[in-house]
């Protein structure tokens, strides 16, 4: 089986959040079962590492496609990294040569250029897969081509298109689409792209949602979410007309990368029979930020700091942990100036506090120390279509405590209200989305914490011991290519 997955991140080449680790991790272990993975990316000249550079070798005759009446060649380089083959499609011009991924006021005309591209790169002989697995709205045009509009070229593979975060959806004016050279007719009023809720506006993620032949989303709760709920944003009905061809997937981590017993960027490496071990990590995580020696739980944050991300309930929690007497780090950044400013003031007021500290960055190897010192960690996101943080977190025996919401609700079981086994449970759970919960969540884990060190050991040796790895994903992702392909 030849799989061919499209988007705009994967590490390490190009990454800005969990899309990234969900295209590395995920083609990774369909590699291992013997599917033959590509990965296929825009070229990010400028933010593309040196050692990558070198390594690039062109592939084939370059690309030709339409734009503005006339013709636009697009290179394409191949690289093996990491075990995977990429191919970078590299427009003639400064369409990614930027100083970042996303963020650019041309965002809809640059990647529905790349997903024209990858459409004309897709119906060459040779390069036509079994699966194409598209990601997020960046890649969402490429369904639309291979299904709604008629081009040379045989189209036969199966499409899957999977949906990271509906708030983004690819809202583009119609002439985008007509600069490359695609006839937006038959496309809207009525067609795919139509949206009624933005008239006279192409959705590109909407129309991806009607021309795929598998739509799926990161998470089983969060499925439900986008179909039931708020959280769908505008999509609720042409999802819901997706019937059984929709549902939920739950995201794995890389477990090569994020394992305690052979991490290379902690002091101390500790497994779940070695537990007690874990407090060196502590130490080294006192010693590195500044925080004064005692015993007292500490409590992490890391995240990108955004409305999604809950900030209100963030630096209300920071409070409600100083005040329960805890330890507070925090490492992240905001791309909101904002509130950016809202957490640099934080760090100010809380300078010359002992028990506390905010990196307002991110530093991957920090992050890794962070989770193995680190006693608890706080996600109070506002929807969250699957997360990442969490399983890392229980991956080192950092007890998460999160708002009960997409994938943290299908990960993290509460220590006291689950009819679960308490073998499974592994953290804590909040509904309400106020900083009042976030205060009662906290005092019910420092409680644990001080009173029933044992019962805390327990959680964290179950949140250890579970398999969170992309190996059962991507059996499940291997399940629904071979049923698409009918076999």
């Amino acid at each position: 089986m030849r799989v061919v997955m499209v988007g705009a991140e994967c590490a390490p080449l190009a990454k800005v959040g969990g899309l990234g680790d969900f295209t590395q991790g995920l083609a990774r272990a369909l590699a291992a079962t013997g599917v033959e993975v590509q990965v296929l990316l825009p070229y990010y000249r400028g933010l593309l590492a040196e050692p990558f550079v070198s390594r690039l070798e062109p592939l084939d005759e370059p690309l030709s496609i339409p734009l503005d009446g006339a013709v636009l060649e697009c290179a394409c380089w191949r690289l093996r990294v990491e075990g995977l083959d990429c191919v970078l499609i590299d427009p003639a011009g400064d369409w990614f040569s930027r100083s970042r991924i996303y963020g650019e006021p041309d965002d809809g005309l640059r990647f529905a250029l790349f997903a024209r591209a990858a459409d004309a790169l897709l119906r060459r002989p040779g390069w036509r897969p079994d699966i194409v697995h598209c990601h997020d709205w960046q890649s969402a045009l490429l369904p639309v081509l291979q299904r709604a509009v008629p081009d040379a070229g045989d189209v036969s593979a199966r499409i899957c298109l999977t949906l990271h975060n509906l708030a983004h959806q690819g809202l583009v004016e119609p002439a985008v689409l007509t600069r490359l050279g695609v006839d937006v007719g038959a496309l809207l009023d009525p067609g795919p792209l139509d949206d009624p809720a933005v008239p006279g506006r192409a959705n590109l993620l909407r129309g991806a949602i009607h021309c795929a032949d598998f739509v799926n989303t990161v998470s089983p709760r969060y499925a439900w979410e986008v179909l039931h709920t708020e959280q769908g944003m505008g999509l609720q009905r042409v999802l819901q007309s997706r019937g059984d061809s929709f549902g939920g997937i739950l995201n794995g981590i890389d477990d090569a990368v994020w394992d305690p017993q052979t991490d290379p960027l902690i002091p101390v490496r500790y497994a779940p029979d070695t537990l007690s071990l874990k407090a060196g990590n502590a130490e080294a995580l006192r010693r590195r930020l500044g925080l004064r020696a005692r015993a007292a739980p500490i409590l992490a944050v890391v995240s990108r700091l955004d409305a999604q991300k809950g900030v209100e309930l963030i630096l209300g929690g920071i409070d409600s942990a100083l005040a329960l007497g805890c330890q507070v780090v925090l490492l992240g950044s905001a791309p909101d100036p904002a509130v950016a400013a809202r957490f640099a003031a934080r760090r100010e007021a809380l300078a010359d506090c002992p028990d506390a500290h905010l990196e307002l960055a991110f530093d991957e190897e920090l992050a890794h120390l962070i989770y193995a010192g680190a006693d608890m960690i706080l996600v109070p996101s506002r929807y969250e279509p699957c997360g990442l943080t969490q399983l890392i977190a229980m991956r080192y025996g950092t007890l998460p405590l999160v708002r009960r919401v997409g994938g943290l609700a299908d990960t993290v079981i509460d220590a006291n209200h689950s009819d679960r086994p308490a073998g499974e449970r592994n953290g804590y759970l909040f509904e309400a989305q106020t900083t009042e919960a976030v205060h009662r969540v906290l005092a019910r884990a420092v409680w644990l914490w001080r009173h029933h060190p044992e019962h805390v050991d327990r959680l964290r040796d179950n949140g250890m011991r579970a398999d969170h790895s992309w190996r059962r994903p991507a059996t499940r992702y291997l399940d629904l290519y071979r049923g698409l392909l009918g076999a």
